[in-house]
């Protein structure tokens, strides 16, 4: 059936229904209009009466007519035949109370309205019902009824003739109506047959879907669910409505305590404005990355990277947001920018300590021999003592630069941490406040470790000095070694710390503690919080130094008003630990050739002088050039060369390899306010090393004994 026939179909099957409601409802309306009758015209209600019971039994006999044959020229023809009956009935009531002006005209409007207000009629149809009506009403008046009064015959017909015309368009449009919703059902029923034609392979791909879509449902909900990254979904207004247990797990909460709270809860004090400004940019549409703090159940704070964006979902607007803990990164990065800092600073340091070092050796230098050499009296070798004893105070200043700095010499030996432990508290216990106790828990069985003992006995020094100036009115200071293995993962254990096995120093004090603001810079040279006067700010900085130089690792905890805790963490040795053995005296003084080059000339001439004082004979060169030149024409003679190794217009090193070159077994003394690895190293093929300042004797010694024996005696690395 195609559209137009499912139209007209329609249309009759409405005729015939409606059809059969105008036709039951006609009688009763008119059995009202008897009681009409029988109030306003008495006098022909009998009449009347009999009218209207005949008109009654017609339209009876018409609704069970219209229930035997469904077409449509038999609807449309039971619809003209109820239309004449009324019309018919309605005329003869007209001309028996006077024809023309009779007010029962009024009776042909209300058929009218009445068939084509209910029925589904075409155009032509109402045009055809209204003008049967029409005829009914005035060709028997203009036969039967003599016209007298013109103005009312006039009046009722032109009011007959609005009604038609206004039925007409009432019609017109219903009809439309009805024709449009009847294609709609036509479309929608061509589309209902096209989907129950489908229906029986959809069912049978529902079922498969269903089955499909339950497995990714439960795969997306464990995914969701078991997500690494936290997830939560915001309502527009900031309110919690859904979370994955990430989320959960990272704030210690439960989902039911979550869900219904408003976002900010959650965030630390100081970031709720800029979460409300970022709320409000999400809903725009600008989709966002950016680092926030929460807090935890348990009232610690956890830092985050977010990555939030506005979502819709069923025409309302959702906020998502993935959160990821970045607290151990941020962990890792600040030490990394400490490190980094450190390194800044260091070669800094270490720049301005090689200087130093080198005014500092012609000072002491020349200090010595006037006091050994000179002929003073006491008020001038006091004077020369105060000189000496200025100058080596900062040498120590020096020496704490180069320890921070990682440039300062040191000798590595297997020792065991205890035992410089040991000596460290016995040099203390004297100074130490009587209110303030000394524990130690010292692990027997600990391994021995790497280090110079020296420096490490420093670094506890500085530890339990700081500890003491922190507890100025008594206290706790404990010191503990343990060994401890440290694993990828391990809790309680900086990521930044490598695996492997370490020896773990904890040196803990119950003082007033470090603030939160200054615990990142208390390893930075030179920032102290003691009174002027009191404290330089190298003590950590040289400790962080020296550590570092030993390949472990600092950590500190702090809580204020209850003390501090610093954890060393040092590589385990499997070597023995090392016995000193004390040096044998010889004779320093000699008549041999040396080489000696310098690029400062108070060195220069300083050694030049020690060394001539002790017979040698000394060839003088203030640069690397003059020197090889000088070392290509008398090799044969020199027998020993003393070489500055950071010099302009030719690096150390790459001086001693052509000198190396010229002649192959040729001693050489490195000297240097450095005192970088790299230098020790035995690619630099040097055969001792020393460091600026240096005592005269030490110089004196290396240089007879290399060129009596030849023995090299580097620090073992």
């Amino acid at each position: 059936m195609n559209k137009k026939s499912y139209i007209e179909f329609e249309i009759l099957k409405i005729l015939q229904t409606w059809g059969s409601i105008v036709l039951l409802s006609a009688p009763l309306i008119m059995a009202l209009l008897i009681l009409l009758d029988y109030l306003i015209i008495p006098e022909h209600f009998l009449k009347f009466l009999t009218f209207r019971l005949v008109s009654i039994l017609l339209f009876i006999a018409l609704f069970f007519l219209n229930k035997i044959k469904f077409s449509k020229y038999y609807q449309t023809s039971i619809t003209i035949t109820a239309t004449i009956i009324a019309s018919f009935m309605i005329e003869l009531m007209i001309l028996s109370t006077g024809g023309h002006q009779s007010t029962y005209y009024a009776g042909m409007i209300i058929s009218y309205i009445f068939i084509i207000g209910l029925l589904p009629i075409s155009l032509r149809m109402t045009i055809l019902l209204a003008s049967i009506i029409y005829s009914i009403y005035l060709i028997p008046l203009l036969i039967l009824n003599s016209i007298t009064n013109i103005k009312v015959f006039a009046n009722n017909n032109l009011f007959l003739i609005s009604i038609f015309i206004i039925g007409f368009i009432w019609r017109y449009i219903n009809q439309k109506l009805l024709i449009k919703e009847l294609s709609l059902e036509y479309d929608l029923s061509k589309d209902k047959e096209q989907l129950k034609t489908y229906s029986t392979q959809l069912e049978e791909l529902v079922q498969e879907r269903t089955k499909e879509l339950t497995e990714s449902e439960q795969r997306f909900r464990a995914l969701f669910d078991n997500a690494n990254d936290g997830v939560v979904v915001l309502d527009k207004n900031g309110i919690i409505i859904n979370m994955n247990n990430k989320f959960c797990e990272m704030h210690g909460f439960y989902k039911e305590a979550l869900i219904g709270t408003h976002f900010r809860l959650l965030e630390v004090e100081d970031n709720k404005d800029e979460n409300k400004e970022r709320l409000k940019r999400i809903l725009n549409g600008e989709p966002l990355v950016f680092e926030t703090e929460h807090y935890k159940r348990d009232g610690t704070n956890i830092l985050l990277e977010v990555s939030s964006k506005g979502i819709s979902i069923g025409g309302d607007l959702y906020v998502q947001s993935f959160h990821r803990d970045i607290t151990e990164k941020k962990a890792i990065q600040e030490q990394l920018i400490q490190s980094q800092k450190m390194e800044s600073i260091g070669a800094l340091a270490g720049g301005i300590a090689h200087n130093f070092n080198n005014l500092l050796t012609a000072i002491l230098g020349y200090a010595e021999l006037l006091q050994e050499y000179s002929d003073l009296d006491a008020e001038s070798k006091q004077r020369v003592n105060n000189i000496e004893s200025s100058a080596r105070k900062a040498g120590v200043l020096v020496s704490k630069l180069l320890s921070f700095s990682r440039r300062e010499k040191f000798e590595v030996l297997p020792l065991n941490l205890n035992d410089v432990i040991n000596d460290s508290v016995k040099l203390l216990e004297g100074v130490l406040d009587k209110r303030i106790g000394l524990k130690t828990e010292l692990s027997e069985g600990i391994p021995t470790i790497e280090g110079d003992p020296n420096q490490l006995e420093q670094v506890i020094m500085n530890f339990m000095v700081n500890a003491r100036d922190a507890m100025p009115d008594g206290g706790l200071i404990t010191i503990k070694t343990s060994m401890i293995e440290v694993r990828k993962g391990t809790l309680d254990i900086p990521a930044y710390i490598m695996p492997g096995r370490y020896v773990l120093l904890t040196i803990s004090d119950t003082g007033f503690g470090i603030p939160n603001e200054i615990i990142n810079r208390i390893f930075d040279p030179f920032f102290t919080t003691k009174e002027k006067g009191k404290g330089t700010g190298l003590g950590l900085a040289t400790v962080y130094g020296i550590i570092n130089n030993h390949k472990g690792y600092i950590t500190v905890q702090s809580v204020i008003d209850k003390g501090s805790t610093f954890d060393v963490f040092l590589p385990v040795s499997d070597k023995a630990a090392f016995k000193a053995i004390k040096p044998k005296l010889f004779s320093v003084s000699g008549h041999e050739n040396i080489l000696l080059v310098d690029d400062e000339e108070e060195v220069l001439n300083f050694i030049k002088d020690i060394l001539e004082t002790h017979g040698y004979n000394v060839i003088p060169a203030s640069n690397p050039l003059a020197a090889v030149d000088i070392f290509k024409n008398f090799a044969a003679d020199i027998h020993l060369v003393i070489a500055d190794i950071i010099m302009p217009l030719m690096e150390g090193k790459e001086l001693v390899q052509i000198l190396k070159t010229i002649k192959p077994d040729i001693k050489i003394i490195a000297v240097s306010g450095y005192s970088d690895e790299v230098i020790t190293k035995d690619e630099m093929m040097i055969d001792e090393f020393i460091g600026k300042p240096f005592e005269v004797y030490k110089m004196l010694s290396t240089v007879r004994r290399l060129l009596d024996t030849g023995i090299r005696k580097l620090p073992p690395y």
